[in-house]
């Protein structure tokens, strides 16, 4: 089998997205999860205006387009068993809209409580569940749930929430992962440094708690990796990174995998560099984990981790000419999804003929929606130790 790292240092442009009439930062990339004959594949990308484009992923070309307003969305995701797709809004809802028609109006919109401004969110394995991150409104950092599932019985296009965790975080709720393949399994990041590991099978939050992890540090990135999906990577805003074993929770092995305060100042780049970190990438058929970072000249390197650490491997090049913020990593052709501030979307596939063609230069951004981009931190700032 070809390991991923050999697939990546393959890997050509094929397409560059066309231009549109505000070029934006593309902050989130995913693929529709269903392959339906004589119909494209599509592929969604949240953009810095706080609104969601559908392309058609061979050829790049904005299909369509979702607004929020007056609210900005936040993250982007496909069902995994249809073409909805959902996000998440600073207006108090969850959004969900058919991804093949150009409609407006969301189909099913799901409503917090009153003040909730949601920056993060996923939907379970099986579509049944919506989980929702807030930011800190008075005392209240809330992860809140709601049954997503269509009822012929209630053919209500709105729905109220099920219920909400509210004690085991203490600030912003800046990332929300369910388990690949079971439903009742969930992580959440905080940028109070806690990623906090819950079974929604249990009745309660305090009991549904399964473990704490502390990154000390505001979480920008959380995954699940190994066998089974029973470890856990964390990235920060200042580019730190982290990874347990949820395996070996009661037992004397060491929970903690790695323990990576800054990965800027300890990963030989050689003769390149490395600005930030983006995301990572669990390859599940050779069960290995690895990292993906860049530079600010659009460069994006790929690492391999493992518990002695963090390795670069390889790197592409060619494509950004600014950061790149987002990527999608298709395992079934091995093609790969990137989007930076360059507003460029960009596909790339093992061993094709190289596509030439004019790189943009870095684009400037409003400063109203600066404020909303939570951008990676040039130096370390002081780390908070928990009380």
């Amino acid at each position: 089998m070809e390991k991923i790292e050999e697939q990546f240092a393959n890997l050509h442009i094929v397409k560059c997205s066309s231009g549109t009439k505000e070029p934006t930062y593309l902050l989130g990339i995913d693929t529709s999860k269903t392959v339906q004959a004589g119909k494209e594949n599509l592929v969604a990308v949240l953009c810095s205006n706080g609104s969601i484009r559908i392309y058609d992923k061979e050829r790049l070309n904005v299909l369509r387009e979702f607004s929020g307003h007056p609210g900005l969305l936040n993250g982007v995701k496909f069902a995994n068993s249809c073409d909805s797709i959902y996000s998440a809004c600073t207006d108090g809802t969850v959004k969900c809209w058919d991804a093949r028609v150009a409609r407006e109006k969301p189909v099913q919109l799901f409503k917090g409580y009153p003040s909730n401004i949601f920056i993060s969110f996923d939907v379970n394995c099986n579509d049944h569940i919506i989980c929702a991150g807030t930011e800190k409104v008075d005392d209240d950092a809330l992860l809140v749930f709601w049954d997503a599932r269509m009822n012929s019985q209630d053919l209500s296009t709105t729905k109220d929430p099920l219920g909400a965790y509210s004690e085991t975080h203490s600030d912003d709720v800046t990332q929300v992962r369910f388990h690949p393949s079971s439903s009742n399994m969930v992580v959440s990041g905080s940028s109070d440094g806690l990623v906090n590991v819950f079974d929604i099978n249990v009745d309660n939050e305090e009991d549904a708690l399964v473990t704490t992890c502390n990154s000390v540090s505001s979480v920008s990135c959380i995954g699940w990796s190994g066998k089974g999906y029973k470890q856990i990577y964390c990235m920060t805003h200042d580019e730190g990174f982290y990874w347990w074993d949820l395996n070996h929770l009661d037992t004397d092995e060491p929970f903690t995998r790695l323990n990576i305060q800054d990965v800027r100042e300890v990963v030989n780049m050689k003769e390149d560099t490395l600005d930030y970190l983006i995301g990572g990438l669990y390859h599940e058929k050779t069960d290995t984990l690895h990292v993906i970072g860049g530079t600010n000249k659009g460069r994006i390197h790929l690492m391999n981790c493992t518990t002695s650490g963090l390795t670069h491997v390889t790197s592409l090049q060619g494509g950004h000419a600014a950061t790149v913020r987002s990527f999608c990593w298709n395992v079934q052709d091995d093609s790969l999804l990137t989007g930076g501030e360059d507003a460029q979307l960009l596909l790339w596939k093992p061993g094709a003929v190289e596509k030439t063609f004019t790189r943009k230069e870095s684009m400037k951004i409003a400063s109203s929606v600066r404020q909303r981009v939570r951008v990676h931190s040039n130096d370390s700032y002081k780390r908070r130790k928990k009380q």
